[in-house]
């Protein structure tokens, strides 16, 4: 099987020399390490997480930003010609390199600029070593028919500071090494920073960078000017068809090889992430160029450090570039980050790494990463961690791994329905969950200010039976597998209850599900897209007529081409656009914002009521186009509610990207079923 990158994401002219449009548009990069980079096409910086090298320094989640910006200029003669650009504090935008790109693009994941300086015609490429904290920066020189002698000089801006926070004027300044081709910055409590070359005449500079501008973290209320220092210079020849460049490193061992070496590197890992998919999922063998293109995008999430002192070396990153590990994240992005990518092995892992960590039948939620103790502070973890093992031993039957969490998972089923922290446990009169506290919000929907919680959702939430059913079947049917058939007796007892119960769910008048049971103030009968999962999931405690209930009411009031808003227009309370300062944002993240990942589940949830495979896929497509704009190549983490949907939050999310593959590779299982099973309806529908 001949595999070749996908070539999907390409910007012309048009949008990169123009400030506005190309600071719209973001490239990520992951090492599977815990690092990443990150930027704009322009080549500005407008976020604190925008930088060459970001990487953890005591733990896998505490990263810090160390090598920040590449500021590159060809010299020609006796001209300067600035390929970079740089927003300042008073206004100014100064140089303005952008207005020579001519393109930019993906090759794979790779991203690749063309800058245009009248005959001359240069290409730059950025990545990062998989499983080493090491950022390379290549150019070569494709066109310069007249032969001109030219070179390429690279001012090279570090920092040593969290990449939460911004830079202060108390920085300690750095130790300085220099030799051939090398320049080696070290602060203090850091690792050295290498920058190498192979080709490159170093000079070292020691001067503070002031005042850069960071508008998109003044847009969201925060501060907004930054400080890099300069250590140094490197300056290369460049010429036509040969790569230049330089690498960044913290690994003691780094080599100094060849750019096209690494390069190749590189590119290979990811036609060997596609082409392992390709061999392990025949679905994907015929998949288009954006599903891919998500392959990629999921392996970055993905990522493998040194055991700790629990021994896990596994772990999903929520998101880039803010986000850390959460449990919830983990579990409901597993599915399509490692199962729909053939990854068991990892998934087998992750899983079972999860198990010693299980508390008082409890999956915990956040990892704070600074020494602080992984925080419980959710109720449907655990749930959606036995809905993993369900995916998980649907695709591989592995019996010896699930007989092997049976213990642990009957003590999640047992604390839940015998109680556990924040409220947590079964209602016996009605068999459902009920969970919450005054200023602790346990759900999906955790947006709180302060001690002020936007949306409380304290009682019986519809998303947590719905899960709490979908447990207690996959309990029964592990229970069946294993032979433990008193166990399977009583959780079956338990799904027969649970069912009666979940349908005071249902409202009457076709409209669909309360999201609330029992809370404080009543039922609650607002609009909200918790009540998709009683359809989605793999069992269901609904009947045919109220599941496509539920499937018409989120498609008529939440339904978007990018996800499902998290509440209906009509409410009150429901916020069209998710920005300004975290007050504004926060207070409207679950108030009409529309959530990706929960795209991938509406669709499932439409196909099981319609059986229409063909147009449940219909409703993933709006997520190729998208794959041009925000963080390129990957998916954002939520969009406003409003046409046309600008992409807001993270702008690459791990569940955005899981959801869209498990269902778009879930659907087109059914799809090909359908074919077989119909080949003469087909023929005629093609016809």
């Amino acid at each position: 099987m001949k595999q070749s990158l996908p070539q999907l994401v390409h910007l012309d002219r048009e949008v990169c020399s123009s400030l506005e449009l190309a600071e719209q548009h973001e490239w990520w990069l992951a090492n599977g390490k815990g690092g990443y980079a990150g930027g704009t096409v322009a080549g500005t910086l407008t976020r604190r997480y925008h930088g060459l090298l970001i990487a953890p320094l005591q733990s896998h989640l505490q990263r810090h930003l160390l090598f920040a910006k590449a500021d590159a200029e060809l010299l020609d003669g006796d001209r300067v010609i600035p390929l970079h650009t740089n927003r300042w504090g008073s206004g100014t935008v100064e140089p303005l390199g952008h207005l020579c790109i001519e393109s930019f693009r993906l090759d794979g994941r790779m991203p690749v600029w063309r800058y245009r300086l009248d005959d001359l015609l240069i290409e730059a490429r950025i990545w990062m070593e998989y499983g080493r904290h090491s950022t390379s920066l290549a150019w070569r020189l494709l066109e310069n028919p007249a032969e001109r002698k030219v070179s390429l000089r690279v001012r090279l801006l570090t920092n040593v500071r969290d990449h939460h926070g911004i830079t202060g004027f108390e920085n300690n300044s750095p130790s300085f090494q220099t030799n051939d081709h090398e320049l080696d910055i070290a602060y203090p409590d850091c690792p050295t920073l290498h920058f190498h070359s192979r080709c490159g005449e170093v000079q070292s500079a020691d001067y503070w960078v002031d005042d850069f501008d960071l508008p998109a973290e003044r847009d969201r209320g925060l501060s907004n000017l930054d400080r890099h220092l300069c250590v140094g210079f490197m300056t290369f020849p460049i010429h036509a068809g040969h790569w230049v460049g330089l690498t960044a490193s913290i690994e003691e061992d780094e080599p100094a090889c060849y750019m096209e070496d690494a390069m190749r590197r590189f590119q290979a890992r990811d036609l060997a992430t596609l082409t392992r998919a390709k061999i392990t999922v025949p679905e994907l063998i015929q998949a288009p160029a954006w599903i891919d293109q998500l392959i990629l995008a999921a392996d970055s999430f993905v990522i493998r450090h040194e055991p700790n002192e629990a021994g896990r070396s596994d772990a999903i990153v929520a998101g880039y570039p803010w986000f850390g590990e959460w449990g919830r994240d983990s579990m409901i992005a597993l599915p399509g980050l490692l199962l729909a990518t053939g990854r068991y092995q990892q998934a087998r892992s992750l899983l079972l790494e999860y198990l010693p960590m299980v508390d008082r039948g409890m999956l915990p939620n956040f990892f704070p990463g600074n020494g602080e103790a992984a925080r419980y502070n959710t109720a449907d973890a655990a749930l959606w961690y036995i809905a993993a093992w369900c995916e998980y031993f649907s695709v591989i039957k592995d019996l010896p791994s699930l007989a092997y969490a049976w213990p642990v998972l009957q003590q999640i089923v047992k604390h839940y329905r015998n109680g556990t922290r924040h409220g947590i446990g079964m209602d016996g009169s009605d068999g459902l969950l009920r969970a919450g506290e005054t200023g602790v919000q346990l759900t999906w929907m955790d947006a709180r200010v302060g001690d002020n919680v936007i949306t409380p959702r304290i009682g019986k939430p519809v998303e947590i039976n719905a899960l709490w059913y979908n447990a207690l079947q996959t309990m029964e049917y592990f229970a069946h597998i294993l032979k433990d058939e008193e166990r399977a007796k009583e959780y079956s007892a338990m799904a027969a209850r649970t069912r009666v119960g979940f349908q005071r769910y249902v409202r009457p008048k076709h409209k669909g599900l309360f999201d609330v049971l029992d809370s404080p103030d009543g039922n609650d009968d607002a609009i909200r897209p918790n009540q998709i999962f009683a359809v989605s999931l793999p069992f269901t405690p609904l009947g045919p007529d109220a599941r496509q209930d539920v499937v018409a009411i989120c498609a008529r009031h939440l339904l978007t081409p990018c996800g499902l808003r998290s509440l209906d227009p009509a409410s009150p309370d429901y916020r069209a656009n998710y920005q300004g300062d975290v007050w504004s944002r926060d207070s409207a993240y679950h108030q009409g914002t529309a959530w990706a990942w929960l795209l991938g589940h509406y669709a499932m949830a439409e196909y099981r009521v319609s059986g229409n495979a063909e147009r449940a896929l219909s409703r993933l497509e709006g997520m190729q186009d998208h794959l041009n704009k925000a963080g390129l190549g990957t998916v954002s983490e939520i969009f406003d509610g409003e046409a046309p949907h600008t992409a807001r939050g993270s702008p690459a999310q791990a569940w955005s990207v899981a959801c869209v593959l498990d269902a778009w590779l879930k659907l087109r299982r059914a799809q090909s079923m359908s074919e077989k099973e119909h080949p003469h309806e087909q023929a005629r529908s093609v016809a």
